[in-house]
């Protein structure tokens, strides 16, 4: 008999049942990789936003300011895709996508659940990099 692992929704919410918000397959791994994906690791700019592990996250914040063209576009592509690999191993990016309007850059970022047995559904995150 076989039963999906369940586990804590990031970031953390209320659920009126169970006192914290839990979740199971696309949740979870939504939670994760935006968990990830938002997250401050350590760059030569920075030590990272969590004391404890300072290495976790994306790097994603190096890319304001940046000139919005086909090398940021890749920039981006390879951060998330590095950070997924190390992080959310059971996330496989499909694509990502790069606007820039204003001070404000604009992800729009595909990923699936990996694994052996059969590849997930396509869940599409949106994410922005703020000035």
């Amino acid at each position: 008999m076989s039963h999906e692992l369940t586990n804590l929704l990031i970031p953390f919410r209320r659920d009126k049942k169970r006192d914290f918000a839990s979740g199971a397959g696309p949740d979870i791994l939504r939670s994760k990789v935006l968990q990830t994906l938002l997250t401050q690791g350590a760059t030569a700019r920075s030590s990272g936003e969590l004391p404890w592990r300072t290495a976790f996250g994306a790097g994603l914040e190096l890319l304001r300011h940046q000139r919005s063209d086909a090398a940021l576009a890749e920039l981006a592509r390879v951060q998330i895709r590095d950070a997924l690999r190390r992080w959310v191993p059971e996330a496989e990016l499909v694509s990502v996508q790069v606007q820039r309007s204003d001070a404000t850059l604009e992800l729009r970022v595909r990923v699936r659940e990996s694994s052996r047995r059969n590849a997930g559904e396509i869940e599409e995150l949106r994410l922005l990099v703020g000035a």
